[in-house]
């Protein structure tokens, strides 16, 4: 068998050469040319929301460690050493730390320094101010509750932080500019050679303080629209080069308000985010939801919008986590989480406690006075759905002033009504010596004494409408007290009233509840057209929680606020007895039937 050619030396040297043009099937890429990804980087931010003048773990009105049923701790000391422990860990990179509002009331130590020894008087550092410092926030939003002392305090409070404190949306009324800072634009570094990122942070506060404090702020500034101040800002921060847009919102993400449609949404959040583009992260609060993590698309650019709120009075840290990369000489985030940091889980910074030590034991010392002495023990834990006494002492205090106020007048032949609500589930006037922090305790609200003129149809829409608190419950029906209520109205949004005697019939429809509504002692049934003067607090007459027929104006406002009045009531008389002040004059009933 003759042998075939060989292939020719110049055919082999052509083959080798094709072979070793062609890719191999699989094979990994030359290295010499890699296609190399963009480098990442990292920011975290931080956030608070509600602190609501809570420095130390303390509960001023029991006069020991705040705890609770789930074991929350509170305060920013708590969260001082929560941001301590991330900046530690992230051992030095970026991160920025941001507060959503609500930081100068509601505690007895922020009230000591707005009403006993108001910073604006005696040149003290306010708490809050030495804590957030001690801190060191970027920015803080301001909150609705800021504006409860009035302007002169909180601009002190503002100068006296070592940060901006923003509210894009809070307009000065004569000049329409804005009246705070509405944002700022932060250089951060995040990391050697790398360029800088610019962080743009837009403050937006709550169109409710034009009603909750009409008082403070009518002529001076009003307040516009969240979702529309979000819209004209967030442009101009992007042209003004912000690489990533953040929001520091106090207003929640429900999407409802608790007053009616006078003002601009309450809650718009998750409204901001679907609604207006180039924001990319929303920190929220108002509402002390602990929401850890809510993504919302916008609806212009179907980009996620990450949104968190932390819960209240430093139980909760929201730590945001974004991803970056430098792509055409642009940033540009690829991913975004929200966790959640409970603030029981470390101990109280040593740093801020010692700044507030001072400050904290003068409260301490204030609220443990005794003011008198009551007969027996009074609590309010069913105040909500029985005629209490202790309910009845605020009527009572809210009654007496009024008429005072009002005798020799042209309304001193006028019966006086009052309101109050269960503000608290908690407090209890003991037995024995009452102090500063058990009256404290029953009335924990900055609210002034006002009153106004009502007639007969209006006290019973008045009291319909309150009467929605209540679940429908039919006759037989079992009853269980902690399940009465409908969970979406707050118990501060609900209202008793004193000086009528009236029946709420759960068993009927909301709007058709009150059965019974008759002058005291018997008397004859209120009919459309009687009048009545009516003790209602600030809040409520200004239109928060929208009840009707109370927007009026006022025939009595000394601006005497209800916590001191029922403290001076106590210390003027030196004991607390029921038989002084309950007047037992509604109740709850199914077909007539007492429920309790």
């Amino acid at each position: 068998m003759t042998p075939l050619p060989g292939p020719s030396r110049r055919q082999v040297l052509a083959v080798a050469a094709a072979a070793a043009a062609a890719p191999l099937v699989g094979a990994v890429p030359a290295q010499a040319h890699p296609q190399s990804r963009p480098k990442t980087y990292d920011l975290t931010v931080l956030g608070t929301s509600d602190t609501h003048g809570n420095v130390y773990n303390w509960d001023y009105y029991r006069d020991a460690e705040y705890d609770d049923s789930a074991h929350n701790d509170v305060g920013v000391a708590k969260l001082a050493s929560l941001v301590k422990q991330i900046r530690a860990e992230r051992r030095g990179r970026a991160t920025l730390v941001l507060d959503a509002g609500d930081t100068i009331q509601g505690t007895s130590l922020a009230t000591y320094y707005a009403k006993q020894e108001p910073i604006t008087e005696t040149g003290e550092t306010h708490p809050m101010a030495r804590a957030m410092n001690i801190l060191d926030y970027d920015a803080v939003t301001l909150g609705n509750h800021e504006f409860n002392y009035g302007l002169p305090l909180l601009d002190r409070w503002i100068r006296q932080l070592g940060f901006p404190a923003l509210a894009a949306n809070a307009v000065n009324e004569r000049t329409g500019k804005p009246a705070f800072t509405p944002y700022l634009i932060k250089k951060v570094s995040l990391g050697r050679g790398a360029p800088t990122l610019r962080v743009g942070i837009l403050g937006l506060t709550n169109p409710g303080t034009a009603i909750w404090d009409r008082g403070h702020v009518e002529g001076r500034l009003r307040f516009e629209d969240m979702v529309a101040t979000a819209a004209k800002w967030v442009p101009v921060m992007r042209q003004r080069g912000a690489d990533i847009v953040l929001i520091s919102a106090h207003g929640g993400d429900s999407g409802t308000s608790s007053y009616g449609p006078e003002l601009p949404n309450e809650n718009p959040c998750a409204m901001i985010a679907e609604q207006v583009p180039g924001i990319d992260a929303i920190l929220f609060g108002h509402a002390h939801a602990e929401v850890v993590e809510r993504f919302v698309t916008n609806t212009r650019t179907g980009e996620r919008v990450l949104l968190s709120e932390p819960s209240k009075w430093g139980q909760r840290l929201t730590r945001m986590d974004f991803t970056l990369e430098r792509d055409r000489n642009r940033w540009r985030i690829t991913g975004k989480r929200a966790t959640m940091l409970n603030s029981n889980t470390v101990p109280e910074d040593p740093k801020v406690l010692a700044a507030v030590r001072r400050q904290h034991a003068k409260t301490v010392a204030y609220v443990n006075q005794v003011v008198a002495t009551s007969a027996v023990e009074l609590s309010a834990a069913e105040s909500r759905y029985r005629d209490t006494p202790i309910l009845d002492y605020i009527n009572r205090v809210q009654t007496d002033t009024v008429a005072a106020a009002l005798a020799g007048g042209p309304y001193a032949s006028l019966p006086v009504l009052s309101i109050a609500a269960p503000f608290s589930r908690t407090a209890i006037f003991p037995a024995g010596d009452v102090r500063i922090k058990d009256v404290a305790g029953l009335y924990i609200y900055d609210n002034t004494l006002e009153a106004v003129l009502v007639n007969g149809a209006e006290l019973r829409a008045y009291l319909e409408y309150s009467a929605k608190y209540f679940r429908t419950l039919g006759p037989g029906a079992p009853v269980d007290p902690a399940q009465l209520n409908d969970p979406t109205v707050p118990d501060y949004n609900y209202d008793t009233v004193s000086g009528v005697d009236y029946d709420i019939d759960i068993s009927r429809p909301v709007g058709q509840r009150i059965t019974r509504l008759a002058h005291p002692g018997g008397g004859a049934a209120v009919v459309d057209t009687d009048q009545f003067v009516i003790a209602v607090n600030n809040y409520r007459r200004s239109g928060g929680g929208n009840f009707p027929g109370i927007v009026k104006p006022q025939i009595y406002n000394e601006q005497q606020e209800i916590r001191q009045l029922l403290i001076d009531w106590a210390q003027a008389k030196g004991s607390i007895d029921p038989a002084d002040f309950f007047e037992p004059n509604w109740r709850l009933v199914r077909e007539g039937v007492p429920v309790f």
